[in-house]
């Protein structure tokens, strides 16, 4: 529908055919299994972890970790759904609108999710630093949960008021099979504008809260002698935040480096081919895959229970690490007949 009026097809067009369909030359079998098991690794990673919050009370009970809790889900979630449309886009397989409309929705909120995540959980240091009296009233598990029902309407209500706008003005936009993108979706081009500019005001509006967080916690940490290294580990924290923040802005210029790549190498270059599959496993799927990483190791809680629950509570029989390098073998294997 977006490409009948001639307001968005020259990007959708560009969109799926140079950046997401991959050459049958190119290998796409060994290609495509490095990205989709590499998903899959860290959405078993993300999710033994997820077990191991909820093996504990206390980390069903601390707004902390029920934040840790919902950026794993929610990166698993933006993990696989990214993984579907992958395939479906290596394929160049059409599908309902009404499907592609719930994958796109999913990822575009998931992956709006992210930043807004961070910001809340540098909130929550700043609080339990500069506020220790007041912490436990302030940040309560209701109120973690209030506002996590907020991030998610922030973020899903751009890609809402769009659907309700192309639902008016043609109600069969839900019909017929396209080539799945967020362009193809769009009626007209300021709607590709609107959603730049909210990307902008989200990352920014997650910047200036990020570094104002860091900036109360290095002062209240030079003021305070009394908990020093507790202030000293929420700036760790806090900066970590900022990094994370760092690669997660690195995925809103995915489409800008294949577009550059594409417009220095030539679309049926083979160099351009493998530097825009690296940019697709690096920018848009490795900075997922290293929440787990970034903060779970570095939990003194939460890090003993997840090789707990990873290696099935004994250090010589690993039932769950073998399951899962059979799970890998057979996805493999299907991968390679495909």
């Amino acid at each position: 529908m977006a490409g009948s009026n001639g307001t968005t097809e020259d990007v959708s067009s560009f969109t799926y055919q140079q950046i997401f369909k991959l050459d049958i030359d190119a290998g796409p079998s060994t290609k495509t299994a490095v990205a989709v098991l590499t998903s899959l690794f860290f959405c078993v990673v993300n999710c033994v972890m997820l077990f191991a919050l909820r093996s504990k009370r206390i980390f069903q009970e601390t707004p902390r970790y029920i934040l840790f809790g919902h950026m794993l889900m929610n990166d698993s979630v933006l993990l696989l759904v990214t993984t579907i449309m992958y395939r479906v886009a290596l394929c160049f397989l059409p599908i309902p609108k009404s499907i592609c409309t719930l994958l796109v929705f999913i990822s575009h909120c998931t992956f709006r999710n992210a930043p807004l995540t961070l910001a809340l959980m540098s909130l929550e240091r700043y609080v339990a630093i500069c506020f220790p009296l007041r912490h436990c009233n302030i940040a309560t598990p209701k109120r973690t949960g209030i506002a996590i029902g907020f991030i998610w309407i922030l973020s899903s209500i751009n890609f809402v008021t769009d659907i309700i706008l192309v639902l008016v003005l043609d109600p069969s936009y839900l019909t017929g099979f396209i080539f799945c993108t967020l362009e193809k979706l769009f009626l007209f081009r300021w709607q590709l504008d609107k959603y730049q500019a909210f990307d902008v005001l989200y990352f920014v509006s997650v910047a200036v809260i990020i570094i104002f967080t860091y900036i109360s916690i290095m002062i209240t940490a030079r003021s305070v002698s009394s908990d020093k290294d507790s202030a000293k580990k929420a700036l760790k924290t806090v900066l970590l935040h900022l990094i994370q923040l760092g690669l997660c802005l690195t995925s809103f210029l995915y489409t800008i480096i294949e577009r550059t790549l594409y417009l220095m190498t030539g679309s049926n270059s083979s160099l351009f081919i493998n530097l825009r599959y690296l940019n697709y496993l690096i920018v848009l799927i490795l900075p997922r895959c290293l929440s787990p990483l970034i903060y779970g190791m570095r939990d003194e809680a939460v890090w003993p229970l997840f090789k707990y629950f990873f290696c099935y509570r004994s250090g010589k029989v690993k039932p769950t690490t073998s399951c899962f390098i059979i799970f890998i073998l057979f996805i493999t294997s299907n991968l390679v007949h495909t």
